[in-house]
Formats: C-alpha cells, sequence, structure tokens
C-alpha cells in the first residue's frame, strides 16, 4: 500500500493481484468542482482518443496530441498546427472536436485550441480576442461567442 498526501488530499494505492484491470474510487465529503474534474481526468486517461495521423509533404507522421497548439481550416483543408510546424489532419473540425480530449475547446468556427497550451489572451471588446503561445509567434482569434467558453475551460 502507498499514501500520499497532496493539497489537503490523499491518495491511496492498494496493489491485489486477484483484482482484474484498475478501480478507482473517490471518497469526498461532498462533491465540489476539483471532485468532478478529478472524476474528468481520470475518464480521459482512460479513453483512448485513437490514432491520428498528419501528413506533411508525402510523408505520414504521429505527434502526440499535445504537442497540437490548435487546428484550423484552412480551404477546406485541416491543418495541426505544433510550435514550429504545421500538418494536414485528414478529419473534419467537428469529428476533431468529438475524438480531442476536453482541453481542446472550440474557439470559433475555424479553429480548436489545446487550452494546455495558451499563454496569453488579449481581449478585444469589439471583435475576435486574440491568443498566443509561449513559445512561438502562432497566434489564433477567439470569436465573442466563443470567449466565454474559452475562459471557463482556462479557469480551474
Amino acid at each position: 500500500m502507498y499514501n500520499t498526501i497532496m493539497n489537503n488530499m490523499k491518495v491511496k494505492i492498494e496493489i491485489d493481484p486477484d483484482i482484474e484491470g484498475c478501480e478507482v474510487t473517490i471518497k469526498c465529503a461532498e462533491v465540489d468542482s476539483k471532485v468532478v474534474e478529478l472524476q474528468k481526468l481520470l475518464l480521459e486517461s482512460n479513453a483512448p482518443i485513437g490514432q491520428i495521423s498528419f501528413f506533411k509533404d508525402e510523408a505520414e507522421y504521429f505527434l502526440p496530441i499535445n504537442s497540437v497548439l490548435f487546428f484550423e481550416t484552412d480551404g477546406g483543408i485541416i491543418r495541426a498546427h505544433t510550435a514550429s510546424d504545421e500538418f494536414e489532419a485528414k478529419y473534419k473540425l467537428y469529428e476533431l472536436e468529438e475524438k480531442l480530449p476536453s482541453y481542446f475547446t472550440r474557439v470559433s468556427k475555424s479553429t480548436i485550441l489545446n487550452t494546455h497550451q495558451v499563454y496569453s489572451i488579449t481581449k478585444n471588446l469589439t471583435g475576435a480576442s486574440k491568443v498566443e503561445f509561449q513559445g512561438t509567434y502562432k497566434i489564433v482569434y477567439c470569436s465573442r461567442s466563443y470567449y466565454k467558453s474559452l475562459k471557463e475551460s482556462l479557469t480551474p
């Protein structure tokens, strides 16, 4: 048995050679936002997103999904942007929305971004807000109708 205490949360691991798979039980006095987030993370970590292939020139690439900053449509083609490169993805945006982990969120009709990679947001009250990523010149714009959901997905 392993015990750890972090931020007033006990984590206990019990090894049982007779159990198949893995069972996680969350014990709490009440279900709050931290418990819901923990449950969500556990479910996501166990849910396969399937393999997403990326293409550039004649080559097929297999990148960690968390290295993608954002997906955008460009003339009917879906482009996946990393900090230093861009690739083509053979999906439609709505298919990616269903397939990607919840830390990817739509910010406009043509863009889905990785909230774990957001560095700053410059809010524009009359138009789209500018979203920047750390370590790259690449930016996207979040339309006014998606701004609230973006902020909610960034706030713990």
